[in-house]
């Protein structure tokens, strides 16, 4: 796996401990979420998208 897409599983990840965090303390926010899974499906097509 490429450093590039290493880095951008690990901003997923805290991303999604961020979100996590936040909805905990201070309610959901949608938007928030929304950002997440767009993040997260950006990491997955560079994950698919690698050369082989």
């Amino acid at each position: 796996m490429p450093g590039s897409t290493k880095t951008m599983g690990a901003f997923t990840v805290g991303g999604l401990v961020m979100v996590t965090a936040y909805t905990v303390a201070l309610g959901s926010n949608g938007w928030l979420w929304f950002g997440w899974v767009v993040l997260g499906l950006i990491t997955l097509a560079m994950l698919f998208s690698r050369p082989a």
